[in-house]
């Protein structure tokens, strides 16, 4: 039976491919896959684990009292039962050799599949059956995760000859399985929760792929290995659709590739506006491959390394000096001379570390984590791991130009701190032998505070970027990664833009570097707004520089200037904008 899911627009086209299903689970499950040559050794590991727990449940049954009920007994001849069902492990084994999952994932992916069948049962004995295989399939977890000495080395391989096509649907997808997941064969995302900038949809945008979030009951509604329709320009998902729908998203699929094809023509032309104006479009990075992908299309620089994305997925363990240095140093070498702008860590909010590291930094607890110890609040209150990414930072702008950025700053003590920790790096790095070159220092407006006292801030720092996302959600009071306010998230509020234009104008009238970092940098409904603010530089995701280069081009920024006061002015900025400064723009196409 086909159906509809409707959830929020993050990345846009057309995805059609099967139905991956990452369930929840009370358990952390790893999701990664093996390599051909060492499936049959992963399947071996998931069957150790349950002959591990079939012993275990054997033993107790054994050693229970003559007086223990006699429902104990029965309650774990259920469990061995279900334990040893060829449903349970010969299904998760399909997983295995058919997907290339990792046990962990496998075995979670067949829970879902009998959950429902158990959820479909009439009779309700059977049907409260479901909580008996889910604590089996912890223990067998439990088991997985005593024994990880045995687990293969994770792959990302690309594609497997002879697939469908992938999409992935959860409940949320936490950001270090993003990054596991980045150069995977997924083809696209759904989840359950999620707004227009939570960490799901910036990661889809990166990768260029359709994703639809904060769908609420997408994980439940649909089933592993469904036929399913992503499109990303409506924010909707249909399963199972029929013949004549699919052959329709099959056209449009081809119509988007061409005209992916045509932007990409762009990659070798300078961004230079009608006027002349030369502007600046630099690409948001999560690790130093991606660098590559950058100079490929067509940035002049990166205006955002996040660094945070070097310190998960480590079990706790934060990244020596040494890595640090190789992977900034990557980067550097990578973009072949053009400056990379590096963020220093910005954990918390929707970028927790790992458990280990979150408890060890105090956010267990945190009610409202965006608001608690993040970003330079972290950094300041770990000051030995501070100066060692600062270290690492300043040792790779001796291979290129460096760039140093501070997120959420909020007050000039915080940018005194940050200074007398770097002359104290600097110090260290001077009688330690290392060579460095000078490196300018940048603080992100993210925070409505920052904005208001820039002046002050400017005093002391050699350029800013505005992180439009937080500086969006800071403003309006509003969790970007909760879909039950996504709807008023809403970067065309007269706040916002008032925010954003004073920044820029106070950042450009003291002779400052100015750019915008955030998600509004890299969609081109906000290119000529942004023109009109008077930014050059822009910072987005690779995929995202075509779109927006195409408008650059047609631009003229002192039509565009002139027209700016009655979009600022306007009760309706959006539509007065759309009016106002189409009229800036030529219609004549770029080839």
């Amino acid at each position: 039976m086909s159906f509809q899911v409707f959830g929020i627009a993050v990345s846009r086209g057309v995805a059609i491919g099967r139905a991956v299903l990452v369930a929840s689970s009370r358990v952390d499950v790893a999701h990664y896959f093996v390599a051909v040559d060492q499936l049959q050794a992963e399947f071996d590991r998931l069957l150790r684990a349950r002959d591990a727990v079939a012993l275990e449940l054997e033993t107790l049954k054994a050693e229970l009292p003559e007086d223990a009920p006699h429902e104990l007994a029965a309650l774990l001849d259920v469990h061995l039962m279900l334990l040893h069902d060829e449903a349970f492990t010969g299904g998760a084994g399909q997983w295995i050799f058919e997907r290339h999952y990792n046990a962990e994932w496998a075995l979670s992916a067949q829970l879902e599949v009998l959950a429902r069948q158990f959820d479909e049962m009439e009779d309700d004995y059977l049907r409260e059956r479901k909580a008996d295989l889910e604590q089996v399939v912890e223990r067998v977890l439990g088991a997985l995760a005593q024994a990880l000495g045995d687990a293969p080395a994770p792959i990302t391989p690309r594609d497997f000859a002879g697939e469908d096509p992938l999409l992935l649907v959860a409940a949320d997808i936490a950001p270090a399985d993003m990054i596991q997941f980045k150069r995977s064969v997924f083809r696209g995302f759904i989840t359950d929760i999620g707004g227009k900038t939570s960490h799901t949809a910036i990661v889809a945008r990166s990768m260029d792929i359709p994703a639809v979030v904060g769908t609420r009951e997408a994980s439940r509604l649909i089933m592993q290995d469904d036929w399913v329709i992503i499109d990303g320009d409506a924010g909707t998902v249909i399963v199972n659709p029929s013949p004549i729908v699919l052959e329709e998203y099959r056209f449009r699929q081809r119509q988007s590739e061409l005209e992916r094809a045509r932007l990409a023509r762009l990659r070798h032309t300078p961004a230079v506006t009608l006027d002349g104006e030369q502007i600046e479009l630099h690409a948001n990075i999560e690790m130093p491959a991606d660098a590559e992908a950058a100079v490929t299309a067509g940035a002049t620089g990166v205006g955002l390394f996040r660094s945070e994305f070097l310190f998960m997925n480590r079990e706790g363990e934060l990244p020596s000096e040494d890595e640090q240095f190789a992977a900034y140093k990557a980067a550097v070498e990578a973009m072949r001379g053009m400056p990379v702008t590096i963020r220093t860590v910005d954990v918390g909010a929707d970028k927790p570390l790992d458990r280990l590291t979150v408890n060890e930094l105090r956010h267990e607890h945190v009610l409202n984590p965006a608001m608690g110890l993040r970003a330079i609040r972290w950094s300041l209150a770990e000051p030995s791991m501070f100066r060692q990414q600062l270290r690492a930072i300043y040792r790779a702008s001796a291979f290129g130009k460096v760039r140093l950025l501070i997120p959420m700053v909020a007050h000039l003590s915080e940018v005194r701190q940050i200074l007398e920790t770097v002359k104290k790096v600097q110090q260290q790095l001077t009688d330690a032998g290392h060579a460095y070159t000078r490196v300018e220092l940048g603080v992100m407006i993210e925070i409505p505070a920052a904005a208001v006292m820039l002046p002050l801030l400017l005093r002391h720092v050699d350029f800013v970027s505005i992180g439009t996302n937080d500086l969006i959600q800071y403003t309006l009071a509003i969790d970007r990664a909760d879909e039950a306010v996504a709807h008023l998230y809403d970067p065309w509020h007269p706040a916002v833009l008032q925010l954003i234009h004073q920044s820029i104008a106070q950042a450009r009238a003291a002779g400052k570097g100015v750019s915008v970092c955030g998600e509004m940098a890299g969609d081109p409904d906000f290119t000529e707004l942004l023109l009109a603010m008077g930014l050059r530089s822009f910072s987005m995701h690779p995929s995202q520089i075509p779109a927006v280069k195409q408008r650059v081009l047609r631009a003229d920024s002192l039509r565009l200037a002139a027209a700016l006061t009655r979009v600022l002015e306007s009760e309706d900025p959006r539509g007065t904008a759309e009016r106002e400064l189409a009229s800036a723009r030529t219609g004549t196409a770029v080839h």
